[in-house]
């Protein structure tokens, strides 16, 4: 799998979260055509996110966000109350596509070192199509309130705890090292963030995002991989 065919999943993965939103919003969303619905939401979190990452989430006004998106402030309003429950409603897509990604990219391999692989290459594939959103939660951790900060550091354990379990059976069929598979966890999810918190480094370098992700592999996996694999 490469870059360009990771983006075609992606793109349905955003679809069908903004069609649970609305699903599980239906009492509240007020508009109550699932096409308008879900079109709308991902333009919202997408403008959303822009602003945020140039201004800040805390600068940003319901003005800002009506300009952004073309929607007038009523329209805005008719899918969440308030900018709070926007935020809500945002962080809960990027944690929900994150894991259902991460699931289904290692779900039909069976040998570890090829479910690392998978792993490795959609994590950080996701993390080039979600940018904007990995930044943004990355950023304003500290903004966040008390649950939604909870749920951040949630949501990053949840990465590596999957990572590790990737290890950690991979080292009991005899193909990873015994090491300490937590600090192997946080130093792999490490360099991922790496890619989209420098990513004025890597651009200046001309290195794309396929290059880093082999780079990685090669790097993570003559750091833990046994030399007969």
């Amino acid at each position: 799998m490469n870059f360009t065919d990771f983006q075609y999943l992606m793109n349905v993965s955003r679809q069908d979260f903004c069609r649970e939103v609305f699903d599980q919003n239906r009492q509240t969303i007020r508009v109550k055509k699932e096409k308008t619905v879900i079109k709308n939401l991902d333009k919202i979190f997408g403008a959303t996110l822009k602003i945020s990452n140039r201004r800040g989430f805390q600068t940003m006004s319901m003005r800002d966000l009506s300009l952004e998106t073309g929607l007038s402030l009523g329209a805005l309003y008719s899918y969440f109350a308030s900018k709070d429950e926007l935020l809500q409603m945002l962080q809960q897509q990027g944690r929900t596509i994150t894991s259902r990604v991460l699931e289904k990219g290692i779900e039909h391999e069976t040998h570890p070192l090829s479910k690392l692989r998978a792993f490795i290459k959609t994590y950080l594939y996701l993390c080039e199509t979600m940018y904007a959103w990995f930044y943004f939660s990355y950023m304003e951790a500290r903004n966040l309130n008390k649950a939604e900060r909870e749920k951040a550091l949630s949501s990053d354990l949840m990465v590596e705890e999957k990572l590790i379990n990737v290890l950690e059976q991979g080292q009991i069929q005899g193909v990873f090292k015994p090491i300490d598979h937590r600090l192997a966890a946080g130093t792999i999810n490490a360099m991922i963030q790496d890619w989209y918190l420098k990513r004025w480094k890597h651009t200046k370098m001309n290195v794309s995002v396929d290059e880093y992700a082999d780079f990685l592999l090669d790097f993570i996996e003559a750091s833990y991989v046994l030399q007969k694999h």
